[in-house]
């Protein structure tokens, strides 16, 4: 691993969500560190997450499916570490078009890591979901561990084990060093309004109706996106090569645990809640054991669910001029999409 006192990262995906998120606390945490984004900016990437980044962030627009873009910057930007964000994650938009999820995050993340190969980067650090083990059923006290067999349901959850795959054998094949992540979901500031807590809160802000799935009691485990942060960091300073780490809370809540928090908050009526089709492959449920980064890491999440989701919904209530024009780049209808393809 190299110095980290003066670490070179290339941040995939780093307009998006959780990747905008990570470049703004790697530059908070890391000032003497560079910072290179390289982002396709297609619907969910957004340049003004990062803007107010740059410098000392710079940022490149491109995809990670382009090899001979990746192996210039890498080697322009004398990259070290490479974190990979980069990937389509709309399982609804998914399920209409599978192949640009398995072209993304299969194949680009493959051509992410030949370059890396290439050019000899110190360590290869990728973002995967806890969604590639497939789904728990509601009334079971199992979990997901870092070796629970891969059983993806639906075509985003494929090509999300599909690039973990491609990881593990640039690892055992070239010896190119890397390291996983499998994560809980991630809610917090700056996530594209298509994801429940956004949507929920847009729409609550607006009086529109929040559509819930008819499984309305599947649950998910949530994670701030700045506890998925922290956990990286700790990956990237004290994580093994060839390891995978799963980076969870045990907070778990339903679609209409959630629904209802949001309403809460706002002080908007229950009436508001709309049940909509369930989306096809919809899972049940997603829990991680994280006992291995705590045990092996020292990390740990810090951000209360209840504070942190209070925290986000007042993020988006005061920032209307950021979600407002995202709205109309939503690809999926979630009430209207499944009735076509049924």
């Amino acid at each position: 691993m190299t110095n980290l006192d003066s670490m070179r990262l290339l941040v995939t995906g780093g307009a998006g969500f959780i990747g905008s998120n990570f470049s703004r606390y790697w530059v908070e945490r890391h000032p003497h560190d560079a910072v290179v984004v390289l982002d396709l900016l297609t619907y969910a990437g957004n340049r003004p997450n990062i803007t107010d980044l740059e410098p000392p962030v710079v940022f490149e627009q491109g995809d990670i499916a382009d090899f001979e873009n990746n192996e210039r910057l890498l080697r322009e930007h004398r990259v070290d570490v490479v974190v990979n964000f980069a990937a389509e994650s709309h399982n609804s938009l998914a399920v209409i078009e599978p192949g640009r999820f398995f072209r993304t995050n299969v194949l680009g993340t493959q051509a992410l890591l030949e370059a890396c190969r290439l050019v000899g980067v110190d360590r290869f650090h990728h973002i995967s979901t806890c969604e590639v083990y497939g789904d728990l059923a509601l009334d079971t006290a199992e979990v997901f561990t870092e070796t629970s067999p891969y059983r993806p349901r639906t075509p985003y959850n494929a090509s999300k084990a599909g690039a973990d795959h491609a990881v593990r054998a640039y690892q055992e094949t070239y010896g190119l060093a890397t390291t996983i992540t499998n994560c809980a979901n991630n809610y917090g500031p700056y996530q594209f309004p298509e994801k429940i807590i956004p949507l929920f809160t847009t729409n609550a802000l607006d009086d529109q109706p929040l559509p819930l799935y008819e499984s309305t009691q599947n649950r998910r485990e949530w994670i701030h996106a700045l506890d998925h942060c922290s956990a990286i960091e700790a990956v990237l300073e004290r994580g093994q090569s060839g390891e995978t780490y799963h980076v969870g809370t045990g907070v778990e809540r339903s679609i209409e645990e959630i629904a209802d928090a949001v309403l809460a908050e706002l002080g908007k009526p229950s009436s508001l809640k709309k049940i909509v089709p369930d989306r096809p492959g919809h899972d049940r449920r997603y829990v991680l054991d994280w006992s291995k980064i705590r045990r092996e890491l020292g990390w740990q999440p810090a951000i209360d669910f209840e504070r942190g989701l209070s925290e986000t919904v007042a993020w988006y209530a005061e920032r209307r001029s950021w979600w407002e024009p995202l709205r109309e780049r939503a690809p999926v209808v979630e009430d209207t999409a499944w009735p076509v393809l049924r």
